[in-house]
């Protein structure tokens, strides 16, 4: 495989379940990370989706060494510049660009470039990227769709996102073509504002121990 889709691998080292989360507050970054890592989830990705998600990546970066703190939700080469600049070891976007492909050509922080259609894949494919985002996966077919890629892009590699949830979760993961999925499951919204860290790890626990 090329060697930023290796780096990216390396990145989330066998996890299973990667957290997508939404920070509504930066305060409570730095706790929510070091619950999951202590769960077992390390590697986690903060969506640009609010206005304190850039300050809560650096706050991640700086302050909780053992997460792998990535960006999700990046539209743009300048976002990917700004989340790259901030402290993000991966970037997650919901699609494929030539900007954003040709962002990730002048830097070391590898993309997870979301694809559902053959020519997105191929797309992706073309540019060196072999691990892609399927999103949004329940709605673009889910299961079936990425069975049905299996035989034709054999080296293409997926991380459902979009649907996921604990019960459906080790269905994807049984396919040989997925590496892990994305899921806000682990750590729901009511929890982080209750600041309940201790529920959130033991869900980080549940997640870490599904295989494939």
């Amino acid at each position: 495989m090329p060697s930023k889709t290796e780096k990216l691998l390396s990145l989330l080292n066998g996890q299973p379940v990667i957290p997508v989360l939404k920070i509504a507050s930066v305060a409570d970054a730095v706790p929510l990370a070091r619950a999951l890592a202590r769960g077992g989830l390390p590697a986690i990705e903060i969506t640009l989706r609010t206005a304190d998600a850039l300050e809560a990546i650096r706050r991640v970066a700086a302050e909780v060494e053992e997460a792998v703190v990535g960006a999700g939700t990046i539209l743009d080469a300048q976002q990917f510049d700004e989340a790259a600049r901030a402290g993000s070891k991966f970037i997650v976007s919901p699609g494929v660009t030539s900007q954003l492909l040709d962002a990730v050509k002048d830097s070391a922080v590898p993309l997870l470039p979301g694809a559902i259609t053959p020519g997105e894949i191929l797309a992706a494919r073309e540019a060196g990227l072999r691990f892609l985002k399927f999103f949004p996966a329940e709605q673009s077919g889910g299961i079936a769709s990425l069975k049905a890629f299996a035989s034709p892009l054999a080296d293409v590699k997926f991380c459902p996102t979009g649907g996921i949830t604990a019960k459906n979760a080790p269905d994807y993961l049984s396919l040989p073509n997925v590496i892990c999925v994305g899921g806000s499951w682990v750590a729901p919204d009511d929890l982080i504002k209750a600041g309940k860290w201790d529920e959130i790890e033991a869900l980080a626990r549940e997640a870490s121990r599904l295989k494939k």
